[in-house]
């Protein structure tokens, strides 16, 4: 596997500003690019956009080294196995769609955590609306994102390889991503905090194939670094 990060050529904002769409449905299918493959082929790579004052950055792990499709962009590239052992505590990023599978009428659709929270609180209080929640007692909306995504990930990591020092965990920016006629498609939240390795393996494939849905939006990706 490789890491890879792309960043702007200096003096050549303009023409890299043009060449990239932005925005997460445009944004895997122009990073393909970077990674010529016959037509077909599965996407081999999983990647992550960091917003800076110098314009965007893509860390990218793949299976194959970033190759640059133009002049607008430079690729530092490394080769990425990381020699992990249970027990090891790292500090680690990750932006997730965290979401819950869903069976109604014989059909499995996947709903975002938090909404759905919002809805079975709604109807213990026989609301429909949470505008219309006005009696002092709801929740603010960092609370509930902190408490249904900390949960999602907390259930995951076990079967993950790690374990999250909850006092650590950090669910910031839960972010709806919108598409053409902006219809709400999917939602991220950005996690950091530290973790341990429980099962060397496992977490191994968590870090290669990458943590819940949404992968070709740039969800998934876990960074680390040792504490």
């Amino acid at each position: 596997m490789y890491f890879n990060l792309i960043t702007l050529a200096p003096g050549r904002e303009r023409q890299a500003a043009h060449e990239w769409a932005g925005g997460p449905y445009a944004e895997h299918q122009w990073l393909w690019r970077f990674f010529p493959a016959p037509e077909g082929s599965p996407r081999a790579f999983l990647f992550r956009r960091a917003d800076t004052d110098q314009g965007p950055r893509f860390y990218v792990l793949s299976e194959q080294p970033a190759q640059p499709p133009g002049s607008a962009w430079q690729i530092q590239t490394r080769g990425y196995r990381p020699m992990l052992a249970a027990g090891d505590k790292l500090r680690f990023e990750l932006r997730a769609n965290p979401v819950v599978t869903i069976t109604e009428n014989g059909k499995s659709r996947r709903h975002d955590v938090v909404m759905q929270e919002k809805k079975r609180l709604l109807a213990a209080k026989g609301l429909s609306k949470w505008k219309d929640w006005e009696d002092g007692t709801r929740p603010p909306l960092y609370e509930l994102v902190y408490q249904t995504c900390g949960e999602w990930l907390n259930k995951r990591a076990g079967k993950l390889g790690f374990s999250v020092d909850m006092e650590s965990l950090s669910v910031e920016g839960y972010q709806p991503q919108r598409g053409k006629g902006e219809l709400l498609r999917f939602t991220t939240v950005d996690f950091s905090g530290i973790l341990s390795v429980t099962d060397s393996d496992a977490f191994q494939k968590a870090l290669f194939q990458g943590i819940g849905p949404a992968k070709a939006f740039g969800c998934g990706l876990l960074l680390i670094r040792p504490v």
